[in-house]
């Protein structure tokens, strides 16, 4: 699947007049690919409705109208497009407290690097951080809230997906956790591996 490119983005008027059904279709669209893990950590696999949807989202609400500030945002959002063989996220650490920020922040410093996905035959394939969001990644003694990971799978990885199940996993050392990918998100991930996003 190609990237986004200024013609994909609609401007403001006539995105005004498709948002509440565009909106309501990738709300349904997240559903299937949010995948909670535990009570602190969520993945959103992304897609190119998805990203099309948050730079939409940003040109309303910072009213962008000019295509240097659209290609800015498509500069930024686009590596989380997925081609075929990879997945992309973005991981929320969701917290709602100060309290809650100030416990956790400091604990899951390397939670980016410590989320895997465990195929059928129990091979692990670990996640990468966006390059871009890495370096933007300056404290060592407390994370921050979002990262943007992928996953880059060979075509016999990709195999071993489709049989499933597969399992999402975090081995970081304060935060142990695992959940089985459910069919719907398993059939929609699957489509990105096989045919990008």
């Amino acid at each position: 699947m190609p990237k986004l490119t200024l013609a994909d983005i609609t401007d403001l008027r006539a995105y005004e007049r498709e948002r509440d059904e565009f909106r309501r279709g990738v709300i349904d669209l997240k559903r299937r690919r949010r995948v909670g893990l535990g009570d602190v950590v969520t993945l959103l696999f992304e897609n190119e409705r998805t990203i099309r949807f948050q730079i939409q989202e940003m040109a309303r609400v910072e009213k962008l109208i000019t295509d240097e500030a659209i290609e800015t945002e498509l500069s930024i959002y686009n590596p989380l497009v997925p081609e075929p063989g990879q997945l992309c996220a973005t991981l929320f650490i969701e917290l709602t407290s100060k309290e809650a920020l100030m416990e956790w922040l400091p604990r899951l410093v390397g939670i980016e690097r410590s989320v895997a996905l465990r195929l059928a035959d129990g091979e692990v394939v670990r996640s990468v951080v966006d390059e871009d969001h890495e370096k933007q990644l300056t404290r060592d003694e407390i994370t921050a809230s979002v990262h943007y990971i992928r996953w880059e799978l060979t075509p016999d990885q990709v195999e071993l997906f489709a049989a499933g199940p597969v399992t999402l996993v975090s081995d970081h050392p304060d935060y142990d956790r695992a959940v089985e990918l459910k069919p719907d998100t398993h059939a929609e991930l699957l489509g990105d591996l096989r045919e990008g996003g």
